[in-house]
């Protein structure tokens, strides 16, 4: 049986070589395919190895790390032909509550403003997305660093960011340092959608990390207009 995984940390001809021999020694294992650009690894196999088991033969504590595993076999087509409403559905859902909530604070709408909608609107943006990401750092920080510019170079940064986005929604919420608070959106969402459109440009097949280890969305051009959005909203606040 093949099963296709993601496997964070190999940057070498010798990491991949490391990698694969760890895994060959799995019983039944038949041949191990690594894709060094994007991590992506085929496991063509006897038995039926679970992800702990696949990891336990890398190394618990290696800076090897799968990111997901997936029998190839299991796919069924109505699943690769999902539609863009059932796909995207989490991630719709929780947009239109927030753009809900954040219209209803101004009711009865005598004098509805914009600014304040936008301050209201990027408050539970970051508030309910750091929650998903804050349920597993570690799942969300693997798939952080598949694509954005910095999680790259410092792996650190994944594990980090979920409290940054926690610490911009507080800020927005009780609008506290507004002019920090919208130039340090910009240049982090900025760096984040570099990566998303650089990952959608090369068409690379990657999870999206914007609801954490929770859901497991696509990256897509769904991604980059939910970061460029948020990009200009902060600029427009800026001004």
């Amino acid at each position: 049986m093949k099963k296709q995984i993601t496997i964070t940390g190999m940057t070498c001809e010798g990491c991949k070589a490391k990698v694969t021999r760890n895994i060959q020694k799995l019983k039944g294992v038949k041949s191990v395919e690594i894709d060094l650009t994007n991590g992506k690894t085929i496991i063509d196999s006897d038995a039926l190895y679970s992800e702990t088991e696949i990891q336990d033969a890398i190394g618990r504590d290696s800076k090897y790390q799968i990111v997901r595993q997936e029998p190839i076999s299991s796919i069924k087509p109505e699943e690769e032909q999902k539609s863009f409403f059932s796909t995207y559905k989490p991630l719709l859902l929780i947009a239109f509550f927030i753009i809900l909530i954040s219209t209803l604070t101004q009711y009865p709408f005598d004098s509805f403003n914009g600014r304040l909608w936008m301050r209201h609107f990027m408050a539970g943006f970051f508030i309910v997305f750091s929650f998903f990401k804050l349920l597993n750092i570690q799942g969300f920080s693997n798939s952080y660093k598949m694509y954005d510019i910095i999680a790259k170079k410092w792996s650190h940064w994944g594990k980090i960011y979920p409290f940054v986005e926690l610490a911009l929604g507080i800020a927005y919420l009780i609008n506290i340092y507004p002019t920090t608070t919208n130039l340090i959106t910009v240049i982090v969402l900025g760096a984040s959608s570099i990566g998303v459109i650089k990952s959608n440009l090369d068409k690379k097949k990657i999870k999206c990390a914007c609801l954490g280890d929770v859901f497991n969305l696509p990256m897509s051009k769904v991604t980059i207009i939910e970061d460029v959005t948020m990009v200009a909203m902060a600029a427009v606040m800026l001004l």
